[in-house]
């Protein structure tokens, strides 16, 4: 069912900002329990967002320094802003930059662990509830503090050697080498070409007639350099993106990771130490070109329009209740082997249970903007940019993470881990993605 939100206009546009500190505390699990917990905190951690005001009820985009929020969190959160925000859920979108040393949050999850004596190793729930709450309170605050809008800029920068696509094929079309985040330590790896990425950041920067007032960029790619011993961070991405605050004080700067499932700096990162800032310098180059090239366009709360296109994702069947309830069950299984069945268990009796992920887009003028779950494949990014050639079309993706990895149809035929391993959802899931970005894309100003 395609929802259709009709603009208001007579109301100016104007924009409120929010930010809280969304830093787990020590001891806390990290990347959904699949590395060290919380020994020390690098950088903090953020949520952050934007609300725009005046064009019907109010839209908020919001996006985390976190791994991913899924399930009923998701919805819980979404809820959450939008009670503080005065709108629906509906008219919400969360999600998160993928960081990996960073927790993740999954109520439903959470609790069926809890229930087999495994409460806390997955995510800590009362901190996540913290945070909605503090979130909450900074995104209602903010309205009254919100700025006009009359102008929208739109730019976008190419990012040279930071993404790489993960999955290298051989010649018979399967998967013969998986790039991970540091694949650069394989020699392999590192020089196999590029393969299929998108190599633009975009960015959708709002004016006050002569005064920014808020960016929002968009690049696709998991922004790990290196990971996995207890230090929070909020890794390159997160590094490129303050680089850029710090160049614009009093800008509201909020990125998003696009569609990233399969890319990552493998090509061009071997792990060491000295190549985050390597690579942060490297995104936030393309960032400040995209700024630097931006065209601003007139906007009016007529200008703006919210589309919402809810989809039922098809399950994986190798999905099983039976074996995946067995599995959680057996304390002979590894502490994530049965993590990984509670997510999956999870996933499966929601979207069996009726439950239909939301998809948004976001008009703003002559730019669009959709809003997708889970660890999306680019190519999906590349796919919603062909259906409308001659707009801006920017993407961002890892917002209900309970999917897992999304592919495309022919990528569940190639092996490789993300869908020959751990995506939970059917390659009958590119036709209804599809689908549904276009009837998102159809509408015409």
């Amino acid at each position: 069912m395609l929802l259709f939100v009709t603009s208001g206009l007579a109301a100016p546009l104007r924009l409120a900002s929010f930010k809280v500190d969304a830093t787990p505390p020590v001891g806390s699990p990290l990347c959904n329990g699949t590395v060290r917990p919380v020994r020390e905190i690098v950088t903090p951690l953020t949520a952050r967002g934007v609300v725009l005001l005046g064009a019907g009820d109010p839209v908020v985009l919001c996006a985390f320094d976190w791994v991913g929020i899924a399930n009923e969190s998701h919805d819980a959160f979404r809820e959450a802003l939008a009670q503080a925000a005065g709108t629906s859920r509906e008219r919400v979108a969360v999600h998160t930059l993928h960081q990996h040393d960073a927790p993740g949050s999954d109520f439903a999850t959470e609790r069926l662990l809890t229930e087999q004596g495994l409460r806390g190793v997955f995510s800590n729930a009362a901190f996540d509830r913290e945070v909605m709450r503090r979130l909450a309170a900074a995104a209602k605050e903010a309205l009254s503090k919100a700025q006009p809008v009359t102008h929208i800029g739109l730019g976008s920068g190419r990012v040279e050697q930071v993404a790489s696509n993960r999955r290298i094929l051989g010649p018979l079309g399967q998967v013969i080498l998986q790039r991970q985040s540091a694949g650069g330590k394989n020699p392999a790896a590192r020089e196999a070409p590029e393969g299929t990425i998108d190599p633009l950041v975009r960015l959708i920067a709002f004016w006050n007639e002569g005064r920014p007032v808020a960016a929002l960029t968009y690049y696709a790619t998991h922004p790990q350099s290196y990971y996995g011993q207890g230090l929070v961070n909020w890794d390159f991405v997160g590094m490129a993106r303050e680089t850029r605050a710090e160049a614009l004080p009093g800008v509201a700067c909020v990125h998003f990771d696009g569609a990233g499932g399969n890319v990552a700096a493998g090509k061009y990162n071997d792990g060491a130490k000295e190549n985050r800032p390597v690579l942060a310098r490297r995104l936030a180059e393309g960032m400040k070109l995209a700024w630097d090239t931006q065209k601003k366009h007139p906007v009016r709360a007529g200008d703006i329009a919210w589309r919402v296109e809810p989809v039922a994702m098809p399950v994986r069947d190798t999905l099983i209740e039976q074996e995946l309830r067995a599995k959680l069950a057996d304390t002979a299984q590894k502490q994530p082997d049965r993590i990984r069945a509670a997510r999956d268990l999870t996933f499966l009796r929601r979207t069996r249970g009726g439950h239909r992920i939301p998809l948004s887009c976001l008009r703003l003028g002559p730019a669009r903007v959709l809003h997708m779950p889970g660890e999306l494949f680019v190519e999906y990014q590349i796919a919603a940019q062909q259906m409308r050639p001659d707009d801006f079309i920017a993407m961002a993706a890892y917002g209900d993470y309970g999917t897992g990895y999304i592919g495309t149809g022919v990528a569940y035929t190639q092996g490789g881990y993300e869908t020959g391993i751990v995506s939970r959802v059917s390659p009958q899931v590119e036709k209804v993605l599809l689908d549904a970005m276009r009837q998102l894309l159809s509408h015409q100003p």
